[in-house]
């Protein structure tokens, strides 16, 4: 007789959570507990599968098997054609997570010894004028490459690699320990599949040598600080003929001497005199393509006014659209004065007014206010 669903059992769908689970299971047991049912033999059974059911699925590794295999999972020498081996790969995964050497050795239906080369990085440093236009940057990385001798085989030229004799060529070895099967990296090839008899004398049987090559580097136009870029194929040669690794080739920009960035948009901090910012006046400021720009500054203009040139700013990746140029003003309060200078700002200070100084008229004037609540609320 076929045992019921698990899951059917309980009542609960296979997408359900522990606490679903723990619900239903109390729920049911109190109903077909066997002293709330005394004598009863069908509430005894159901108590048993309920008790079986949820045994199974609140533990993890068990409910994982569960839902992969069903209940042959858990009967030795049952299962349908092919379960033995497909369970056996299952466990012996699990097994090898734990105690595999993960020296490369092959994967199911992989080739043997063809391993896949080390991926490099490569720091870039470039100026922020660079980023805008873009470039293209030529690089030498110390690297691997295929030995042009024994052409990434490792063998001796006229020979060639035999097939591993302890593990067939599959890389691995398996040892069966009752129902468990364990699976290592084999020992005698260390997972490359191939023994090499008379290895080549140019890369001593690595099937790669060490050496230094030129690359160009295409930086577009917009890059920002911290992007990576990926050269399919440009790492380390694999071993014995193997895939290539890639290259990451990570870019930072220098600080620049006028400009701040923020996204696509640039920030200028420009100074300009006590007299412009009063009277008003105009500035030339720069701009990142190596141009110059013209910007007004109003009457009463005050230090951190922003000005807004559009267009003037960073190119966006990919894209046709271009940043904003900000121009932040600081006004520069005079330095080494002459005699006349100074009696000029006096007598420019005997004269005004709280409507030439209106913010700091308004904070102090605040702050009176506040001063003398505090006063007052101190006498009462």
């Amino acid at each position: 007789m076929s045992k019921r669903d698990y899951y059917e059992i309980l009542g609960v769908s296979k997408t359900a959570t522990d606490g679903e689970m723990k619900v239903a299971f109390r729920k049911l047991a109190m109903t077909y507990h066997p002293d709330r049912n005394p004598g009863d033999k069908e509430a005894e059974i159901k108590f048993k599968e309920i008790n079986e059911a949820y045994q199974t699925l609140s533990d993890g590794q068990k409910r994982a098997a569960y839902d992969r295999f069903g209940h042959a999972a858990f009967s030795q020498g049952a299962g349908g054609p092919g379960f033995g081996n497909e369970f056996g790969d299952f466990m012996s995964d699990i097994f090898d997570n734990f105690f595999g050497d993960g020296r490369g050795a092959r994967g199911r239906g992989g080739q043997p010894g063809r391993e896949r080369g080390s991926d490099l990085r490569y720091n870039l440093e470039i100026t922020l004028e660079e980023a805008f236009s873009g470039k293209t940057e030529t690089i030498k990385i110390p690297t691997t490459i295929t030995c042009d001798v024994c052409a990434g085989s490792g063998a001796k030229s006229g020979s060639k690699p035999r097939t591993c004799p302890t593990c067939a060529g599959y890389g691995r070895v398996r040892a069966a320990q009752g129902f468990f099967a364990i699976e290592r990296t084999c020992p005698n090839c260390h997972g490359r599949g191939e023994v090499i008899d008379d290895p080549c004398p140019n890369c001593s049987g690595a099937g790669r040598v060490s050496r230094e090559r030129t690359l160009s580097i295409n930086v577009p136009a917009g890059v920002d600080d911290g992007l990576r870029i990926r050269l399919a194929g440009e790492g380390e040669s694999g071993m014995r003929g193997g895939p290539a690794g890639d290259l990451y080739v990570f870019l930072s920009i220098k600080p620049h001497e006028f400009f701040q960035r923020d996204g696509a948009d640039l920030f200028c901090r420009v100074p300009i005199s006590m007299v412009t910012a009063a009277l008003s006046g105009e500035i030339t400021v720069p701009v990142i393509d190596g141009s110059q720009t013209q910007v007004r500054i109003p009457a009463g203009t005050q230090t951190a006014k922003q000005f807004r040139i559009k267009g003037k700013g960073m190119p966006v990746l990919r894209s046709r659209d271009v940043g904003d140029l900000y121009i932040q003003v600081f006004v520069e309060t005079p330095q080494n004065l002459t005699k006349r200078q100074r009696e000029l700002l006096q007598e420019f200070d005997q004269t005004a007014s709280d409507e030439n100084h209106p913010e700091s008229a308004g904070f102090f004037s605040k702050m009176r206010d506040f001063l003398g609540g505090l006063s007052g609320a101190a006498r009462q």
